[in-house]
């Protein structure tokens, strides 16, 4: 094998292993449509949700204005911070 093959293929398998543990920070499918859910019921349009520091992290927009809001693993809004 050459050193540019063997080289190609150890970015690949990193690349592969560090993958998996990126996508497990976000919330999965059903605890995703449960906060879009909740807050739709709050009057909150849901726009993107994330995982930052061990809490979710929703970007929603309510009455024109831009959120991001905190939840913890009991998807209880902990933390609301207006976007300008």
């Amino acid at each position: 094998m050459s050193r540019l093959t063997s080289t190609a293929l150890a970015a690949i398998v990193g690349l592969g292993l560090a993958l998996p543990s990126a996508a497990s920070d976000t919330p999965d499918a059903v605890t995703q449509a449960k906060i879009t859910e909740q807050l739709t019921a709050d009057g909150y349009e849901v726009r993107k949700i994330d995982s930052e520091d061990g809490m979710i992290e929703v970007y929603a927009v309510k009455d024109g204005k831009m959120y991001e809001l905190y939840l913890d693993a009991d998807l209880k809004v902990v933390k609301t911070k207006e976007e300008s």
